[in-house]
């Protein structure tokens, strides 16, 4: 345990931010494995899983709790995978 003040601030605004990023990421996982069962079926329920699950994704990157670039793999490879069901 810290023994610091400055450290024991740090520490309480580390798993303030995790806690907050726990939660987005949470989300983020569950519409992502949601579209990807989606993928399964039609291509409507398809195309709408994957847009909210893209969402979701570029949300997290606003809320910093995912690099862009992450994101942006995701996002290419639910595309590909929609694409690919025509």
């Amino acid at each position: 345990m810290a023994n610091i003040k400055s450290a024991i601030k740090q520490a309480r605004q580390s798993e303030r931010r995790r806690q907050r990023n726990r939660t987005v990421r949470s989300t983020v996982r569950s519409s992502t494995k949601l579209a990807r069962t989606a993928l399964g079926e039609t291509a409507a329920t398809a195309r709408a899983a994957v847009r909210e699950a893209m969402r979701e994704l570029d949300k997290a990157v606003t809320k910093g709790a995912l690099h862009r670039n992450t994101a942006a793999r995701k996002k290419s490879a639910l595309a590909r995978r929609l694409a690919a069901l025509g």
